[in-house]
């Protein structure tokens, strides 16, 4: 009987998210070891199979898997759903890969910049960061104007990688009224199944993330 591979996250953390709504999209029946990077014995763990002492990390046999993006990769191939997250088309491929880039580099991690600058220094300057998700509003606003999904009509590994992004940072720095595309493609992804489920099991952590009073009642 095949082992089931092992997610090492936890809950609040925005990029496990994006592979939680993966592993849910594909129906993989997987076991959760849920880690708590204040627990030095935790973290000793996490760091013996992943040096970086980063999640998510999943364990998939002898196969050690990190990195989001690369974890979705992987169960597509191991653990395919009903549809490849990344198309088996090469250009289609290419522009899924682009919008994961764009959701990662310029929304999350500006994002994440600005939660940390919070619980170092409530007055830090998080002027840049926040531009920086402003203008790839538009750039994802834009994109809508061609497809229902960032990818193209189907759900892809760039959803995945919306999701924890836009709703996190949309606790930041609200979407501009002009983005109505944007703003329309939030309310899809927060109603797939695969990202209300997501959504539901985080609701006890958000107790502890620095913004959780931006959170719309309706997510808490």
């Amino acid at each position: 009987m095949p082992v089931k591979p092992t997610l090492h996250y936890h809950p609040l953390a925005s990029y496990c998210w994006k592979v939680l709504v993966a592993l849910y999209e594909n129906g993989t029946d997987f076991e959760r070891r849920v880690i708590d990077l204040g627990d030095e014995a935790q973290r000793a763990e996490l760091r013996a199979l992943w040096p970086l002492c980063k999640f998510p990390v999943l364990r998939d046999g002898e196969r050690v898997v990190a990195e989001s993006s690369i974890i979705v990769e992987h169960l597509d191939r191991r653990h395919p759903g009903p549809r490849p997250l990344v198309p088996t088309d090469p250009d289609a491929s290419l522009e899924v890969r682009l919008w994961d880039r764009i959701l990662d580099l310029h929304v999350h991690t500006p994002m994440g910049e600005i939660v940390l600058d919070r619980l170092r220094d409530a007055k830090a300057d998080t002027s840049r960061a926040r531009s920086t998700i402003t203008t790839a509003y538009g750039m994802i606003d834009a994109r809508l104007a061609a497809s229902r999904w960032l990818g193209g009509e189907d759900f892809t590994l760039a959803d995945c990688s919306a999701a924890p992004a836009l709703f996190y940072a949309a606790t930041l720095e609200a979407f501009a009224p002009e983005h109505t595309r944007l703003a329309a493609y939030f309310e899809r992804l927060v109603a797939r199944p695969s990202v209300a489920r997501t959504l539901e099991e985080a609701k006890p952590s958000f107790v502890h993330y620095p913004f959780a009073s931006a959170i719309p009642a309706r997510f808490r």
